[in-house]
């Protein structure tokens, strides 16, 4: 089956999921997950792009990140993330053959409500997965920057989530409680990404559409009820 065509213009926000080949485990300690994160505040110096959420898992990484016109595009970011980090995982374990399972997912999303939605889809990940009992639990998220209020050089604060209060503890507390209700009304998005392209409002989603002659979701393999060959 031919791959659905890659969407990545400029100046645009990306859920990007990257997985272990076979799913096998890509972090193994924490200077493994220091190392990733070392690798992604070098390549964001060097192709200026803006993260705003993550979740490094054991055996796959989440990232929310956002194109600038002055810096690179996405291929160029996750290629050199990938590379980087396969090399030093390769270099440290001795390992041989393929690191990464195919190429990276991404998704565009849009900049407005969708995007605090996306990031604690990301957040929950660690919760998905029983690893603790709540996002602010796991260490290796971006979630103790936005409910918190912890240091990482790693993260840039979206207008989105700084538009839920004026005031920071205001803030940070009402994204607790945006976070909580993702969790409860919508079972933490559970399979909600699986086969997006597009992630956004009705407006977004159509414009996207139209101009890059894609579906906002990827169908089912096989034939479609009601297929029948002519």
């Amino acid at each position: 089956m031919p791959r659905t065509a890659r969407i990545a213009p400029k100046e645009h926000i990306y859920h990007v999921l990257t997985r272990g080949n076979n799913r096998q485990h890509i972090f193994k300690d924490d200077s493994d997950y220091r190392q990733y994160r070392d690798i992604l505040l070098k390549y964001k110096e060097k192709y200026r792009y803006k993260l705003y959420h993550y979740v490094l898992m054991t055996n796959h990484v989440h990232l929310v990140l956002e194109t600038t016109e002055d810096g690179g595009d996405l291929s160029e970011i996750m290629k050199g993330i990938n590379l980087s980090y396969a090399q030093y995982y390769k270099s440290r374990y001795k390992h041989i053959g393929h690191f990464w399972q195919d190429r990276y997912k991404s998704i565009l999303i849009s900049k407005d409500d969708y995007l605090l939605a996306c990031g604690s889809y990301v957040e929950l990940n660690p919760v998905r997965a029983g690893i603790g009992g709540n996002s602010g639990d796991y260490r290796w998220s971006s979630y103790g920057v936005y409910a918190y209020g912890r240091r990482d050089s790693a993260v840039d604060e979206h207008p989105i989530y700084e538009q839920l209060s004026n005031d920071e503890a205001e803030r940070r507390k009402r994204y607790r409680e945006f976070v909580k209700g993702m969790l409860r009304e919508k079972d933490a998005m559970r399979g909600e990404m699986s086969r997006r392209v597009v992630y956004g409002n009705e407006q977004f989603t159509k414009e996207v559409v139209s101009k890059y002659k894609v579906q906002d979701v990827t169908r089912p393999r096989g034939r479609q009820k009601g297929w029948r060959k002519n």
